[in-house]
Parts: structure tokens; sequence; C-alpha cells
């Protein structure tokens, strides 16, 4: 595993769980909004954690840890990601994958094997928008196959999209929400400078504009709520 980073304590990253969050190196998306762009460009660069480190601070956290997020970068892209969550789920932890949903196969093999309990999958903007918002050019029925599975598996989920102005018109937003009709959860998240992005000169839409994403959101998730205000 290409370990970059280790939150040792997050509240907010897995909903109702006291949680750490683990930060994977390497992206197979290039969306010029990516809040974590070194986790993206310079994967080679700057800090990493071993993988026996983190499952030495996993074992230490027994009792006091509910939860392990891994997120990226794009978990799914890690050669060793099974055997990774196999070790975590062994311990007893819940496990939340957030992804782009762009390795469908990957997403279904981990997840029958057991080693997920709660998906997070961005989806970057309508299918007309996808290839120029992800930074590549998208086969858009990976998405598609990705989101499919995740709303029939069972499991607890989550849709999410980062709100970007020049990116996303309040037409894109109900494409998508259309599209994910039915979902348990779905998150506006409001775009927000980290000062860490693959393209600078970005910014978000205004408040007004992502109450009324949300309101047209509603009409097919009706659980659809807004981050970042």
């Amino acid at each position: 595993m290409l370990i970059k980073g280790l939150q040792k304590l997050t509240l907010l990253d897995y909903p109702t769980k006291t949680a750490c969050t683990i930060f994977t190196g390497g992206c197979n998306f290039r969306c010029p909004f990516c809040h974590n762009a070194s986790l993206v460009l310079d994967v080679n660069e700057g800090e990493k954690h071993e993988t026996d480190e983190v499952l030495s601070f996993l074992k230490k956290r027994l009792g006091l840890l509910d939860g392990v997020c891994v997120t990226g970068g794009e978990p799914l892209l890690q050669k060793d990601i099974k055997e990774f969550l196999g070790n975590v789920k062994d311990m007893g932890y819940a496990v939340k994958l957030d992804t782009n949903g762009y390795s469908p196969e990957k997403l279904i093999e981990i997840t029958g094997a057991g080693l997920v309990d709660y998906i997070a999958m961005d989806i970057k903007n309508c299918h007309e928008k996808y290839s120029e918002t992800a930074g590549i050019d998208i086969d858009i029925e990976k998405i598609d196959k990705s989101i499919d599975f995740i709303m029939q598996s069972g499991l607890d989920y989550e849709f999410r999209t980062t709100v970007v102005k020049g990116y996303h018109t309040i037409s894109d937003i109900e494409k998508i929400a259309r599209r994910i009709s039915g979902a348990k959860k779905y998150f506006l998240q409001n775009f927000v400078d980290s000062g860490d992005l693959i393209k600078n000169g970005l910014s978000a839409v205004p408040k007004e504009t992502l109450i009324q994403m949300k309101e047209i959101c509603l009409w097919h998730v009706k659980n659809t709520e807004i981050r970042g205000i």
C-alpha cells in the first residue's frame, strides 16, 4: 500500500463513527478542482507511511476507534488493497471506502469479500461533462456500473458531487440526481480552495445556487444535503 497520510482521529469522515482516515497515493483522474493534488501528482514525494506502521497504529487504537476511512487519491488502484482491508476488518473495524467509481470490478470484488461497510462515491458530473470534469477521457459505462452496483449492494452508501463554478450548472446537477434517483444519500459539496489544487483560479458557486440545486435534487433523492456552507 502506498499510504501518504494518516489522520489519527476524525468525527466527520465516517458518519456516526469515531474513526481515523488513511490517504492512499495515486489517482486515475485529474479533476482540476481536486483538493489533494499532491496525492495525485507527486506520489513519490513527501510523507509516506509503511503499511505495518499503520496496522500497528490500528491495533493500538482498538476500543478507541470504531472505523477506518480509506480515501485518496483512489484507493482501488492499490494492488494490495484487498489484503490491507482484510487485515483491518480482522481487527474488528468498520471500513468506509471513498472511490471515484472507475474500477467497478475491483469494487465488486472487495465488497463481495465483505471488506467494506460504507461506500462513498464521487460523481463528478453529468454524463456529457464527465470527461471534462474528471480531466481524462472517461468510459462512462464504468461509472454507471459502479453506481448501479452500489445502489443494489445492500450496504450503507452515499453519492457526492463537489460543485465548482464553471463546471456545474443547475441543469447538470439535476441530471446527476435523476441518474441516481432513489439513492439513499446524495451530498452537494461546495468547492473549497485547499491550496493544493491541480488547477488554480477556481471558485465555489453562490450559496443561493447550491440551495436551488438541492431543491431540484430532492425531487429525485429525498435525502439530499449540502456540505460546506
